[in-house]
């Protein structure tokens, strides 16, 4: 049976694929120098600057511990190129943290795990769920993230009687947290933008990012923008026929504005034409007031996107149509409209309010 890993890198396709064990040619030339331009233990850039090498070349070995040691706020962690195995909570005191993978390409400094929603609780007391499948969970506000990859590697195939089969490479809640240039890889509920709480209205921006899977995989009630991503749903072999899943499932709070914005992206596939939705709403159990928002605009949707229905029901009960979805100015054969009722479309006045600035106020990332 193929491994989790080797199966997740060959699903992701030329490039896209997680480098566990194949660092980039850029790593590779820097293995003297570990972090690169940021310094090092030896030369730190600041008294605030924490340095993480698996090979003891930095302040610690992993980055559990370096975070443990990272106390207070405005603390950075530099990261070696390596593959950080186990879960990792970033929490809410350790405000204002920076992440900073050492080459400079996402590929090479990767926290992994392998938690399912279905996964046993070490205690017997039931599962982990949704959330506590996740690689990395942060509750921190002012997070700043750079080149690294969140990924989670648990396999359905590897786990046929498991019926939770969310898992979850990276839970965000913080408000003003930014990710620039990583990558997020999983299958189902891959990428997790949340809040603390239904009335705490987190902003999130992600700019040249990538993130693939296949049911629900950027998921959550956030205002998030996601600006010059890279969106790439998987094929499925578990499944016969289409669909295989649906990229986007926000459970934005019915008090909230802003949900999803999507904007100068690109939405590609690895699996057969029309075998994804763009999206479906989620209405969670928890909140049932929750009034679900994407907006994707200027953007790129492949031939993997079912054009004449791209959205689906979560319930009956919450059909998309009542929900705030919409596009503008969308390109590619996965945006072309054939039922206008089933492509809510912006007009360019209307547009002119979904911009990053009118989705995170008085934050400039």
């Amino acid at each position: 049976m193929t491994s989790r890993r080797s199966a997740l890198s060959l699903l992701a396709g030329a490039g896209a694929a997680l480098a566990v064990g194949a660092p980039s040619a850029h790593a590779r030339a820097a293995r003297p120098r570990p972090f690169g331009r940021h310094g090092s233990p030896a030369r730190r850039l600041d008294a605030r600057t924490l340095y993480v090498d698996p090979h003891g070349r930095g302040d610690h070995t992993d980055v559990r511990s370096a975070l443990d040691a990272a106390t207070g706020s405005g603390r950075t962690l530099v990261i070696a190129p390596g593959t950080y195995r186990g879960p990792v909570t970033v929490p809410a005191d350790r405000a204002g943290l920076t992440l900073i993978g050492a080459s400079g390409d996402a590929r090479d400094t990767v926290l992994v795990h392998d938690n399912a929603a279905g996964t046993p609780k070490p205690d017997g007391s039931g599962t982990l769920g949704t959330s506590g499948s996740a690689t990395v969970t942060v509750q921190a506000a002012g997070l700043t993230v750079r080149d690294v990859t969140f990924a989670n590697d648990w396999l359905r195939s590897d786990n046929p009687e498991y019926t939770g089969t969310q898992a979850v490479a990276i839970k965000v809640q913080g408000d003003r947290s930014a990710f620039y240039g990583c990558r997020f890889l999983g299958h189902q509920d891959t990428l997790y933008a949340d809040s603390l709480s239904l009335t705490a209205f987190a902003r999130q921006y992600y700019r040249d990012c990538y993130v693939e899977g296949d049911v629900d995989f950027v998921f959550g009630r956030a205002t998030a923008v996601y600006d010059r991503c890279h969106f790439r749903t998987l094929t499925r072999t578990d499944l016969a026929s289409a669909p295989y899943g649906f990229v986007f499932a926000p459970s934005t709070a019915g008090a909230n504005p802003h949900g999803f914005l999507v904007l100068r992206s690109r939405v590609t596939s690895t699996a057969p034409d029309a075998y994804y939705k763009l999206a479906r709403p989620w209405v969670p159990s928890t909140d049932l007031t929750a009034h679900p928002m994407l907006t994707v605009r200027d953007t790129y949707l492949g031939p993997g996107i079912d054009a004449v229905t791209p959205y689906a029901d979560m319930s009956a009960d919450f059909p998309w149509q009542e929900q705030r979805f919409a596009e503008h100015r969308n390109t590619g054969p996965g945006a072309r409209v054939t039922a206008p009722a089933d492509r809510p479309q912006l007009s360019a006045s209307e547009a002119r309010a979904h911009t990053p600035a009118g989705w995170l106020g008085d934050w400039r990332p």
